[in-house]
């Protein structure tokens, strides 16, 4: 049978089958193959492009025949339709304006043998702490979980404190601008996907993770026992308050709040030790995509007495129509 896939170097495709794992792009129903140097990765469907940018390292998406995997049931199978769905810990993540989403669920449950609860969002992300409501569909009725990524295992109350797979990629890639010796400052740590997995890397790493959620700070001073680091220091309390006590310390300063972190830029700078770098989150509309952002923390940086050089700018994810997940680096001086 032909399919979608992602062609890519033998040597480079564990890493690459992981992600796709973890983003439920991977066809289990067809066979990996290799030709000389290549694997070649099966994909469910189409991929769209927000979602291959998020794949790390080298590839090429072609078309490719596949053996199929005798005896793998698919969604394909029990669906007319297979809806967009997201999987945490085993908890499976579903729209409430689905059609069918007792029929979607159950299916998926068959499929996905780790899912053990299906719940469908009853509305957007919203408050000050950035939650959302769920119904269980299938399943066992909790909205608790633990959510393994790149080794790290995180416990999050999805109703409590906000969690994305999505930005598995993402949070890897900062991860490997992280140098043994430096410190970190995460502004808006929730359950602590990036401080965690930042201060795994290697113990000479200190992590100032701060969030005003006390939830989220409960579930991340779990996730820190959980994971057995012991340089993430969890902080409750706004961000705009709490840096006056690191004063010039952080190498880099994360700035994962889209939509309001434009109102942090000032206590960011306060932050920042000389050469520090600002990875800024923002949402933006298609037909600027970085201008306005960068001018806002330019301001900042300028009533802080400081200069900024533009190290990257790139699109993180489709957010809503028109609307991009954008990431601004920038060094501050």
């Amino acid at each position: 049978m032909r399919k979608n896939c992602i062609k890519v170097l033998k040597k480079n495709g564990e890493p690459i089958r992981r992600e796709l794992l973890e983003m439920n792009m991977l066809d289990n129903s067809a066979r990996i193959c290799s030709e000389r140097d290549f694997l070649y990765l099966p994909l469910i469907g189409k991929p769209q492009e927000e979602d291959l940018k998020r794949i790390t390292g080298d590839f090429e998406l072609i078309e490719h025949d596949f053996e199929e995997q005798k005896g793998q049931l698919k969604l394909e199978d029990l669906l007319e339709d297979v809806p967009h769905f997201e999987v945490i810990g085993d908890i499976a993540l579903i729209e409430d304006d689905v059609f069918e989403p007792e029929k979607v669920a159950n299916a998926i449950m068959k499929v996905k043998i780790n899912v053990k609860t299906v719940l469908a969002a009853l509305g957007p992300v919203e408050g000050e702490f950035r939650t959302r409501r769920f119904k269980a569909i299938a399943g066992e009725d909790r909205t608790s979980t633990i959510h393994k990524e790149y080794g790290c295992k995180y416990y999050i109350d999805l109703e409590r404190a906000y969690f994305t797979p999505r930005l598995a990629t993402e949070r890897s890639r900062i991860l490997a601008q992280v140098k043994a010796g430096q410190t970190v400052a995460d502004m808006f740590a929730g359950v602590g996907p990036y401080s965690i997995m930042i201060a795994r890397k290697n113990p000479d790493i200190r992590v100032i993770a701060m969030d005003k959620n006390p939830d989220a700070v409960e579930f991340l001073r779990r996730n820190i026992e959980l994971n057995s680091v012991t340089n993430v220091e969890a902080i409750e309390g706004d961000a705009n308050q709490e840096v006056e006590k690191f004063p010039d310390v952080a190498d880099h300063v994360i700035m994962n709040l889209p939509h309001n972190a434009n109102e942090f830029l000032d206590a960011a700078m306060k932050l920042c030790a000389q050469g520090a770098i600002i990875h800024y989150y923002d949402i933006t509309p298609e037909d600027d995509l970085f201008d306005s952002s960068l001018k806002l923390i330019e301001e900042a940086a300028s009533k802080a007495g400081r200069e900024i050089e533009l190290i990257d700018a790139r699109v993180v994810r489709s957010y809503a129509p028109h609307q991009l997940n954008v990431c601004i680096e920038v060094k501050v001086r």
